[in-house]
């Protein structure tokens, strides 16, 4: 439920609609990240992600597809004839597949405490491209990352982690 009295619940295909339709007018739009699977690049309910529309999207982008009936922002980890096969970098296995024109926008900035990190050059599409590479051993890598953050303080049981107690 909602309890913020200047806050509404809007269902997902109308709010991803009218983030389509702006970025097809050429703007830009933020919105805050919400869920898991695009973990450790982008922590759902901390970061927000600006996204533009590019009609170049390339291997290694995070882009918003709608794809399989449902709105998703993913790595692109695959292009061939059209066709995109994404994958969040939280993920392990989960792929999902879709075409070129379902793709509403590319992620172009992540927003992090007060920082914002452009995702168009160099050290962010190096960190995406040896992620994508890192696969085979993503899984222990992941664990590795949760639970030190968890330990740091980072994620604070998120990201499926529970506090260890007296460890």
């Amino acid at each position: 439920m909602n309890t913020h009295p200047r806050s509404r619940a809007i269902p997902n295909d109308i709010f991803f609609e009218e983030v389509g339709r702006m970025l097809d007018e050429g703007k830009s739009v933020t919105v805050p990240a919400q869920g898991r699977s695009m973990f450790p690049f982008i922590t759902g309910g901390r970061d927000t992600v600006t996204l533009k529309k590019r009609q170049d999207v390339r291997k290694g982008d995070i882009v918003l597809a709608r794809a399989e009936g449902k709105y998703l922002l993913h790595r692109v980890i695959r292009i061939s004839e059209g066709r995109l096969t994404l994958m969040g970098d939280g993920n392990v296995r989960q792929k999902e597949h879709c075409r070129l024109t379902d793709i509403l926008g590319t992620v172009s900035a992540i927003g992090r405490n007060g920082k914002t990190v452009g995702c168009s050059g160099g050290a962010e599409r190096v960190k995406g491209i040896l992620w994508m590479l890192l696969l085979p051993v993503r899984r222990p890598l992941l664990w590795f990352i949760r639970h030190t953050l968890q330990y740091k303080g980072g994620t604070s049981g998120r990201h499926g982690c529970r506090k260890s107690r007296g460890r």
